[in-house]
């Protein structure tokens, strides 16, 4: 049998396992140690052993726990609740300003967390009743809280981009900063968007009565301080990284207790926040970890199998694409994944074929990974079976149909491809800060 069978087969069980519901990293895991039995015999035992010694040795992944960590400390402690209302009375003049505000909510909670999920927990739990019961339009809002919590796995510390640093073997500091522009642009597209169509049907986003604007400059003053402490945390552990004072893993670390101080600090630190922060962060970074491991492991034997010289051959010499559009089907493949694998899975399903692909045909790796985490978060959101399509269901309130999240998103999925565009057209927009930092 060809090596190319070989890897059609591994990657075709891959995805039956996972359609029947098998977690990730034991499908993939499974699939890598059959795969590397049947081709080295009793060898093959040694892929995984060297797969776990490499994810042991990777130093930065230590900071995987610390920004998780980070995210449930301000989540638990209910740091949001303040910020959505610091947003509740700056924008709520503003026609669509709550909407917006949302927006720059989801920004903030990026920062702090890195996770999509948590980002939609916070906006369907806070922002949701919120806006609905404002008079806010539910397609809007149910777009906008979609959209915007997306947000959290491109805005720096990004947990999805130091997963991709592992598996492509790029810097994690230089993903992050690659990130931020192109994560604030993408902020920018949806405020406009959101300001403009309420400007134009001011019924989906009606400025909020003159009672609740009516706010001493004192009041609103003192609560611009809840915009503030999440910007101090995130400038406490990024600037001294990005000035070389500190290394990631200890800038990482500067981010987690400056987190725990802040909740000590404002009386929010008690022990069932705790306790749920530990907990959390303890099962989102084993799960991580074996996903990682799994995923090294079907990445060995793939080079092994030289699949990717494989494909290179099909695609350029045989079929005689030109590089930009094998880039284009990968984009492609991935929102078809999107419809039933979360952006993990796609990760590690994939990156042993595309990073080694990317790299041949000559694309920077700092700037796919842009690109990667970018169409992700619109597959995420793609009907019929996107990831974030259903925890928006298991959140929001009986009211919302499926049928409303699914038309609600179409909207911001088009801002979102025009953002992929424009990176993709201009480079410079996720490669510009990194270079700028690093040659500083």
């Amino acid at each position: 049998m060809s090596h190319e069978a070989i890897a059609v087969i591994m990657f075709s069980a891959m995805m039956l396992l996972l359609m029947t519901g098998q977690r990730v990293f034991a499908a993939i895991g499974a699939v890598a140690a059959a795969g590397a039995v049947f081709l080295y015999g009793t060898g093959g035992v040694d892929i995984p052993f060297s797969a776990a010694m490499k994810l042991m040795k990777w130093y930065p992944l230590l900071t995987l726990p610390m920004f998780i960590f980070m995210g449930y400390v301000l989540s638990e402690s209910r740091i949001a609740d303040d910020l959505y209302r610091m947003f509740h009375v700056w924008m709520g003049p503003v026609p669509g300003g709550l909407a917006i505000g949302t927006i720059g909510l989801m920004v903030l909670i990026s920062a702090m967390n890195g996770l999509s999920v948590a980002g939609m927990a916070i906006g369907a739990t806070i922002a949701l009743p919120e806006l609905l019961r404002r008079g806010y339009d539910k397609l809007m809002v149910t777009g906008v809280i979609q959209a915007g919590s997306s947000l959290g796995i491109l805005v720096p510390p990004s947990v999805v981009l130091v997963l991709y640093a592992m598996i492509a073997r790029q810097p994690v500091g230089q993903l992050w900063l690659a990130g931020v522009l192109p994560g604030l642009m993408m902020a920018a597209l949806f405020i406009i968007y959101i300001g403009i169509r309420c400007r134009l049907q001011p019924h989906l986003g009606p400025v909020l009565p003159a009672e609740e604007r009516d706010v001493p400059l004192a009041e609103k003053l003192r609560l611009l301080r809840a915009g503030i402490l999440p910007l101090a945390i995130f400038g406490a552990m990024m600037v001294p990284f990005i000035n070389g004072w500190t290394s990631l893993v200890e800038s990482s670390a500067i981010g987690a207790m400056t987190a725990f101080l802040a909740a000590v600090l404002k009386g929010r630190m008690t022990r069932e926040v705790f306790e749920t922060s530990v907990r959390n962060t303890l099962g989102v970074t084993c799960m991580f970890m074996w996903i990682i491991l799994a995923a090294l492991g079907f990445g060995a034997v793939f080079d092994g199998l030289g699949a990717v010289k494989a494909i290179e051959n099909l695609f350029v010499g045989q079929w005689g694409l030109d590089p930009w559009t094998i880039l284009i089907l990968m984009q492609l493949s991935f929102l078809l994944m999107g419809t039933f694998l979360d952006d993990t899975a796609m990760l590690v399903i994939v990156a042993p074929l595309y990073v080694p692909l990317v790299h041949q045909l000559g694309f920077d790796l700092i700037w796919y990974g842009v690109l990667y985490t970018i169409t992700t978060q619109i597959a995420y959101m793609t009907p019929p079976f996107g990831y974030n399509l259903f925890l928006m269901r298991a959140m929001a309130p009986p009211e919302i149909s499926l049928g409303d999240i699914y038309r609600s998103i179409f909207p911001f999925v088009g801002v979102m491809v025009m953002a992929l565009a424009l990176v993709m057209i201009f480079p410079e927009i996720a490669l510009w800060l990194p270079e700028y930092v690093y040659n500083k």
